[in-house]
């Protein structure tokens, strides 16, 4: 495996940006995953690391890089359980990174993507955790034509009421778009998911949803408190399929 630090320029400055992909072989269809609130860390990493073992060129910036890298962002998960400062300020910074900025950043991981060697440009792949289900919606409307297949696993803010909510676009969606979600989560309550599923499946013509039993909003982390191990591997092989079936 080929593994580096780099780079993408954006109107708001340097997005630093973990890439990985295999030693051999290629071009390799790309991926990027869109991170959750906690942030860049070596569990990310690893899970960037385990899809490009399935022969992707995988990307996986850092969404906050506007306020801060890996070791000096406004908060510190490990401490947001002890003291609540920390996740008011994780909580602040997720809502500070908008879906303006993302979709806005998204056109400049387009734009390296377009002029990266040894890939397919064919259609892009992009999965997303958490905070990122609303991006995974809005770049998939807005960059129709760029992307292949997209995934969200437990994301937050896909309908909401505000005028840029991603559910809005979802009649301009063309790629394959799968929706997971835990069984148990405070962040998305079965309304939602009800509301969420209906609006989908009535304007997007390639859509899958699927509520994942005995799981709760974190279960494919293997460093988190609601890890779910069957839940976990459920997840890496709907994406490895998703994929598998629009990318290669």
């Amino acid at each position: 495996m080929i593994e580096n630090f780099i780079n993408i320029e954006t109107e708001d400055g340097q997005m630093d940006t973990f890439e990985v992909f295999p030693d051999e072989g290629g071009p390799f269809p790309a991926i990027i995953i869109y991170m959750d609130a906690p942030a860049i860390r070596e569990e990310l990493r690893d899970m960037a690391r385990r899809l490009a073992t399935m022969g992707y060129y995988v990307l996986l910036p850092n969404l906050f890089y506007r306020v801060g890298k890996e070791g000096n962002y406004p908060f510190t998960f490990a401490k947001i359980r002890e003291d609540k400062s920390h996740f008011t300020a994780m909580i602040k910074t997720m809502d500070n990174t908008t879906n303006e900025l993302i979709v806005s950043d998204t056109k400049y991981i387009l734009n390296f993507l377009d002029n990266k060697k040894n890939i397919s440009h064919h259609g892009y792949g992009a999965v997303g955790y958490c905070m990122s289900g609303q991006y995974i919606v809005s770049i998939a409307s807005k960059y129709n034509s760029k992307f292949s297949a997209l995934a969200s696993f437990y994301g937050v803010k896909i309908m909401t009421n505000k005028e840029d909510s991603p559910h809005l676009g979802a009649k301009k969606i063309k790629a394959n778009l799968y929706l997971a979600f835990a069984e148990k989560d405070s962040w998305v309550d079965d309304q939602a998911l009800k509301n969420i599923r209906e609006h989908f499946e009535k304007n997007t013509k390639n859509f899958k949803m699927e509520i994942f039993k005995g799981t709760e909003h974190g279960f494919a982390f293997p460093d988190r408190h609601t890890y779910h191990k069957k839940g976990a591997e459920t997840h890496w092989l709907r994406i490895n399929n998703l994929f598998k079936k629009s990318l290669k």
